[in-house]
């Protein structure tokens, strides 16, 4: 089994590759390694794990990030269904401020992310009954949620679809203020 870490073009966000070890039984994958991870200069061991299961096509979660001291940095899959994950970088001293990345994380292509602190993550479902795994480096601290509208015209995301299910708080995050 082999996992991967494959730099994104934000500073600090990683694709992560995996490829499942086959055999009669099935599949066994490596989903997260503090060794690897640690071997390209991240320090992350995780804390949290949490489920986010979506029932319907197109709804938006997100964009959402904590501010300092709890800032955090997650590993995000999709166990299953399909999502169009996007990352903004509103970080005031990252080389890559002001840009955003994207990508289809499913469960047939395996794909993860590590995010870094302080950059705000959403994903769009392209199908029903999507399932996102989460592990996070610290507990959450509700008094420091914070997020960005996820049409922000500053990042100018390009998105698949309008959501059709969103929270009244996500769709009211603020533009970001650069």
């Amino acid at each position: 089994m082999t996992m991967r870490l494959i730099p994104s073009g934000l500073a600090g966000l990683f694709v992560i590759e995996t490829v499942p070890a086959r055999d009669d039984r099935g599949t066994f994958t490596r989903l997260g390694c503090v060794s690897t991870f640690a071997a390209h200069g991240i320090d992350f061991t995780p804390r949290q794990t949490s489920l986010s299961r979506s029932t319907h096509r197109h709804t938006l979660r997100g964009m959402h990030f904590q501010t300092t001291p709890a800032q955090e940095v997650k590993l995000v899959y999709c166990l299953s269904g399909s999502i169009h994950d996007v990352v903004f970088d509103p970080r005031p001293d990252s080389p890559t401020r002001g840009r955003y990345f994207t990508i289809e994380l499913n469960r047939a292509n395996g794909l993860g992310l590590l995010i870094p602190a302080g950059c705000a993550h959403g994903f769009l479902t392209l199908t029903e009954n999507a399932a996102v795994l989460y592990q996070i480096d610290r507990d959450h601290d509700p008094s420091r949620a914070h997020g960005l509208r996820w049409d922000d015209p500053f990042f100018a995301a390009a998105w698949p679809a309008k959501p059709a299910v969103i929270s009244d708080r996500d769709a009211t995050w603020p533009d970001f203020a650069p």
